[in-house]
């Protein structure tokens, strides 16, 4: 069985992301969403409730895990068995970063593979602080986001879902 991670602070999870982990189900048998804690950052939303949210959201497919972790992405591949990072490209500036840390993964866990996959032109603009910031701002992001996370982001500035 193959599993790959696809990690992320998904804050909050957008269409872009689901249709990164989409289409890489069609390449994988089990995708794991490992949403980072990452301290350097304050979330919109806390670590609980992306975890809930993106649950309820893929809870349809047993294919999709949902966890969290802290520290170096490499140890938590080892401590899950997973032999794949999954990562969505964005535009040329996303390939600059991805690329080192994909190879820093690498020198770090030589048997560890990273695939990049291109956003889908749907996609290709959307970015989780657009989105926070379009929302904040009163901003439609209907279409951007799955349903629920519409609905979360509605009540956390004050609309009504």
């Amino acid at each position: 069985m193959t599993v790959a991670v696809y990690p992320g602070s998904f804050d909050p999870l957008t269409n872009g992301h689901m249709d990164i982990i989409g289409r890489a189900l069609k390449a994988f048998d089990r995708i794991i969403v490992g949403i980072a804690v990452n301290r350097s950052k304050t979330p919109l939303f806390s670590l609980e409730e992306r975890v809930e949210m993106i649950r309820e959201v893929v809870k349809d497919d047993s294919r999709i895990e949902v966890d969290s972790f802290s520290g170096l992405l490499v140890d938590y591949m080892k401590h899950r068995n997973a032999t794949a990072v999954i990562r969505g490209l964005r535009a040329v500036s996303d390939f600059e970063y991805e690329f080192q840390m994909a190879n820093m993964n690498r020198k770090l866990h030589p048997d560890l593979e990273t695939f990049f996959l291109m956003t889908g032109q749907k996609y290709f603009y959307v970015s989780s602080r657009v989105v926070r910031e379009v929302a904040s701002l009163g901003g439609c992001v209907t279409g951007l986001v799955p349903e629920l996370v519409e609905n979360r982001l509605l009540e956390r500035f004050g609309g009504t879902p």
